[in-house]
Formats: structure tokens, sequence, C-alpha cells
């Protein structure tokens, strides 16, 4: 009664834990809980990743931009040196023809792409300027200085080419107008390239900001290592006038850019991409703006740079919302996990109920059935046997008392009798051996095993030209069922012999935690395909009158083996010899 209570009490608990499953705890809202933290997490990571990303294209995008514009404004630079040193390289004044045909070499608009023209600027005293005028008009008759100004002297635009796109720049007087007198002063100062601020060429009809961008050369012979002597020994300028937008858009690939642009010179605009082609491409409210000054030739140029809708468009990543979407699913798939899991277990335990009441009854049934079974092997035992000895007398009293008078035939067939008898017995016990398979467990101790096997082997009916051999080994093994498995199978191998000497050998191993006992034979053989008739019930390979046997010998030490976690094999080659291997898990001493 105390176990049967232990085992409700131990069942119950196990019921009210399957119950408990059955519900929502709050380790399933914590893990929820984290998943959805990890998702907010993992989406806030990755889009910090990808603003990072998009400020450092931004920000190189910006460089970029200032960094063509220098390197251009450096190209153009060159160009300026490089006709300082054509003029220095001239014995005489240049001519307007020979201008002309260095301009044309240096194939202006291919090689300088943006500039509006390459000219020369020379510095003439007031005292000078008419002889200056005569001088230019002996080749171009329309040549003159304009506009008159105050200053004290004179720099008049002398050569430009080329001419076509720029005929009103020539024989202005850049000292009219500050911006350009002030640049033309700094160059002839400092003896480096330098720019005006912003102004508006007279050549450019939409009057759009630009610049002018000086290269100063000093007469030949004289020093001009300081700032008095650099006034008293210029000569005059190479010069490149500059549109803003033509400048721009031959530096920046307009389809390639992705920042809008502006520039300006102490506060006045030179460019502003609003006003020029790109202004469809400019973001009403861009993602980036930065402020960079540079210093050019100088002149302090501030570029305000912003993402336009190109930068946008190629910015664009949806891997954090992948992220967060991807995350809310498995936030989903877990939440209704856990309910599918929750349904189960409801019905998982309304099914474990059902089952458990048909165990229950099957269970009273297996016991009565067991009983009966156990009653019947009485029976046989008792009431089957008691015929069969009763005839086994009769046949014995008959066969002494009319041993005289019984004919041969008579006497063979009482002889035959009593061997069905006997086996009739043997099989009754074999019977009830079987069915007891099971009912008791029997403990493992150390046994030997050739003591064993040499006290079966003595005990069984057997010629005195068979012998036995097997090694000493001591074994941790249930004694009485390995002893009904080894007698029934040296009982078979003796049986079942077609010599009238034999030999059996047990031998024994160990492999993968498993007693291998082999029971060895030099006897007639198994066919292979009679391997699995062989472990039948109530089979012999033989017939019954040659071989006295119930036929379940092997069935017995099969059932017997595997009820103990083993296997019986049987090996031949069908012609001589048979070897039958008992596998029985080794079990660990206590």
């Amino acid at each position: 009664m105390k176990n049967n209570a232990t085992q409700v009490t131990h069942s119950d608990i196990e019921r009210q834990k399957l119950i408990d499953s059955s519900r929502f705890h709050g380790i399933h809202w914590l893990i929820l809980a984290l998943s959805s933290i990890l998702t907010i997490g993992a989406w806030y990571v990755a889009s910090e990743q990808v603003n990072k990303k998009i400020t450092e294209r931004f920000e190189r995008e910006s460089l970029h931009v200032i960094l063509l514009v220098k390197e251009r404004m450096q190209l153009y630079e060159h160009a300026l040196w490089g006709a300082v040193a054509f003029v220095d390289a001239s014995e005489d004044d240049i001519t307007d023809q020979q201008w002309k045909s260095y301009s044309n070499s240096l194939r202006i608009d291919k090689t300088y792409p943006g500039i509006n023209g390459l000219g020369i600027i020379y510095n003439v005293k007031t005292e000078q300027r008419n002889s200056f005028i005569e001088k230019h008009q002996e080749s171009r008759p329309n040549f003159s200085i304009k506009p008159p100004h105050n200053e004290h002297e004179l720099w008049p635009i002398t050569y430009i080419e080329p001419i076509a796109t720029n005929m009103q720049a020539v024989g202005l007087d850049v000292a009219f107008e500050e911006n350009r007198y002030y640049g033309v002063k700094n160059a002839r100062d400092t003896g480096i390239a330098q720019l005006t601020g912003p102004i508006t060429l007279v050549q450019d009809a939409k009057k759009t900001p630009g610049f002018l961008f000086y290269a100063p050369f000093y007469k030949k012979g004289m020093l001009h290592n300081s700032v008095s002597t650099r006034q008293e020994s210029i000569q005059g300028v190479t010069y490149a006038p500059f549109i803003m937008s033509k400048l721009i858009s031959g530096t920046l690939a307009v389809d390639k850019r992705h920042v809008s642009l502006k520039i300006s010179d102490t506060g006045q605009s030179l460019y502003d991409d609003m006003d020029n082609s790109l202004a469809d491409k400019i973001d009403p409210k861009p993602q980036f703006t930065d402020k960079i000054d540079v210093s050019f030739y100088g002149r302090q140029w501030q570029f305000t740079i912003s993402s336009n809708l190109n930068f946008r468009e190629a910015s664009g990543s949806n891997q954090p919302y992948f992220i967060l979407a991807g995350g809310i699913v498995i936030d989903l798939l877990l939440l209704a996990l856990f309910v599918v899991l929750s349904r189960s277990n409801k019905q998982a335990l309304v099914y474990a109920d059902e089952i458990t009441r048909e165990l229950k009854i099957n269970t009273r049934r297996l016991i009565k059935s067991n009983q009966d079974l156990e009653q019947f092997a009485y029976i046989a035992s008792h009431d089957l046997k008691s015929p069969l000895n009763a005839m086994r007398k009769l046949v014995s009293w008959i066969s002494e008392d009319c041993e005289s008078i019984l004919p041969d035939s008579s006497k063979e067939h009482l002889k035959l009798l009593n061997n069905r008898c006997e086996r009739m017995n043997k099989l009754l016990d074999d019977l009830l051996d079987y069915a007891r398979i099971g009912r008791q467990e029997f403990k493992p101790k150390p046994i030997d095993l050739k003591a064993i096997a040499q006290e079966i082997f003595s005990l069984l009916d057997h010629p005195t030209t068979f012998n036995l051999s097997v090694e000493k080994q001591v074994l941790l093994l249930p004694q009485t069922p390995i002893e009904i498995v080894i007698r029934n199978l040296i009982s078979n191998a003796i049986k079942h012999h077609d010599k009238k000497t034999g030999h059996i050998k047990i031998l024994y191993k160990t492999v993968d935690d498993m007693h291998h006992i082999s029971v060895q034979d030099d006897g007639p053989g198994i066919p292979k395909e009679l391997f699995e008739k062989a472990v039948e019930m109530f089979q012999t390979l033989r017939p019954r009158d040659k071989v006295e046997g119930s036929g379940m010998g092997l069935s017995l030490s099969k059932k017997t083996i595997e009820h103990y976690g083993g296997r019986l094999i049987i090996e031949s080659d069908g012609i001589t010899g048979t070897t039958i291997v008992v596998l029985w898990p080794i079990t660990k001493e206590q």
C-alpha cells in the first residue's frame, strides 16, 4: 500500500508539472522580452552603422569635390606659369601672332576645360599710355585702352585667346575696378599666382559671377626678391578669366556628383547649384550639410556642401528595417511556438490521461492473463505429466512381463512408444521453462565459465568419444539463465552431431561492452537459409526419429538472452561446423 501511495504521489507530481508547462510563465515572457530587446538593439546598431557609413561617404564626397577644384586650379596655375616661361624666353616683345600661335599650341579648350581664355596684361605707366596704344595699333588698328580711371598706372588686357569669345576684354584696363586691381597688385607684390575677388566678366553675356587668375612676370635682368623690387621690375601678368559656372561644370561631372555645391568669397556668391543645371537634384531637406573654408591663391573660398537627391537615393539602405522586420517575425514565431506548445501540452495531458486509463485496464488484464498462464503451467506440470508417467510405467511393465513372448516388431513398437513419451515429457518441461522466462530476475554474480560448462557437459548423456574444451573465465552474470543457455547449446551440439567423435569448444572475448561467448562444434553445420528456422519453437533440422528433443533448445536460449538485453547469432558455412555466439551485456560490479 505504501508503494502504491508513493507511486500515485509521484504520478500526481508529474501530472502537475505537465499542467504547469501548459501555461504561460515568467520565463516565456522573459524570452519574448529579451528577443524584442535584441531585435531593437540589432536594429539600432544596424541603423548606427548605416548612418556612420553614410556620414563617411558624405565626408569623402565633400573632400573629393574640394580636391577636384584644387587640382583643377593647380592645372590652370601651371598654364599661367607656362605662359610666363614663354614670355621670359622671348628675346623681343611678344606679338599678337606669336601669342595666338602659342595659345593654339596649348589647345586650351581640350587641355584646360573650364578656362575661358589665356592672355597677357602689361603694366603701363600713365605717361606711356599713348605710345603703348600706338605700338599695338600697328598690328591692330582698333586697339585702345578703356575705361578711364584715376589710378597712376594702367593694366590693359593686351592679348587673349581665343579672341572670338573674348573680343570685349581686349584693351580693358583691369585697374578700373577694385577686385581686379587688388588681385593684380597682390600678384605683383607677392610674386606668386593670385585670384581676384568675385567679378563679372565683360565677355559674359549672362553676367554671372567669375574671377581672374594672375601670374606675374618681371623685366629681364632686374631683381624681384622683395615687394619694392617687384614693384620696380614688374612687366606684366599672364592671366586667365573664369566664369564660375563654366569652371565647375568642367571640373565636376554633373551626372556623378552626389552633393550640391555653393561657393562664396567674403560673403559674395561665386557659384550656386540652384542657379544651374543641377537645381532639380537639390534636396530641399538635405541629410548632411557642411561648410568648409579653403584658401585659394590669396582668397578665402567657403564651400557649402549639401547632400543632394542622388546621394539620398544612392545611400538608402533598408538593412535596419529588414533586421527589425525579421526580429518582429521571430518574436511572433516564438509567441506562436509557446502558444502551440501550451496547447500541445494540454492535448498531451488529455491523451496521457486516456492512455493511462487504457494502461490500467490492460495491466489488470495482463496480470490476470499471467495468473492464468501460471496456473496452466502447474496444471501442465502435474495433470499432463501424470498420464505420461503412467503410460511409461505401463510400457515398462508390458516389456518386462511379455519379453519372452512378444515378437521383435512389437518390442520395437513399445520402445518407440516409450521414446515418444519421453519426448512429450521433455517438451512439457521446455514449455514450462519457456513460459517462466522473465517471471523471476536473477542478479549477476561471479561465475566460473569453465567450471559451469564442464559440469553441464558431464551431466549430459554424451558419447565418451566427445570432449569439451573451455578456458577459465570468471564472469559477472546471472547464474541460472546462463546455465540454461549453455546447457541447451552444448546439448544441441551433441544431439545434432553427425559423427561418432566430436569436439566442442567454448570461446570467450569482450567487444563493445558485451560478453561474446561462442559455442563451437565440428558437426554438420546449418545452411544459411535455415538460420531463422533453427531458432523457432518446435523446430528441428533433422527427423525427430533420429534426434531426440523438443525443438525448443535454441528458441529457449534466444528468449532468455534477449530478456537480459543480449543477442544470439548463428555462424556456419552450412557444410562443417556451427558456432552459436551469445552476446550478453557486461554488468559493472557494484
